[in-house]
């Protein structure tokens, strides 16, 4: 079976598909300079685009990890997340607090979705 590789960087893939399954490396907002919710809709918007590139969207989400460097942005990033999910597509989902690569980064999401 075909592995196939999308938006890759010097270290990693932006997304891996093998089969009907795409694995989403973390993404983290273009501009780090966002408060919490803009940064979330940058990452959400960069998801978009991957799962689109695979065969995909949002709807066919299975799994999201979200690492937030401080829960005070908890209230900021739930709003464009409620903003953007689909309500009766709900994919499985865990926040946890974590240390970031880059300390202006302050949300880092990953995901696996179906391709139908």
């Amino acid at each position: 079976m075909t592995i196939r590789r999308l938006a890759p960087e010097a270290r990693l893939a932006g997304a891996t598909v093998h089969g009907n399954t795409v694995y989403l490396a973390g993404q983290v907002a273009d501009d780090a300079s966002l408060d919490a919710e803009g940064q979330m809709a940058d990452i959400l918007a960069q998801i978009d685009a991957l799962l689109a590139e695979a065969g995909t969207d949002k709807r066919h989400l299975l799994q999201v990890h979200i690492f937030i460097q401080d829960f005070a942005d908890f209230a900021g990033m739930n709003r464009a997340w409620d903003a953007w999910i689909d309500r009766d597509h709900l994919p499985a989902r865990a926040t946890v607090q974590a240390k970031l690569a880059n300390a202006d980064w302050r949300i880092e999401v990953t995901g696996v979705a179906a391709i139908p």
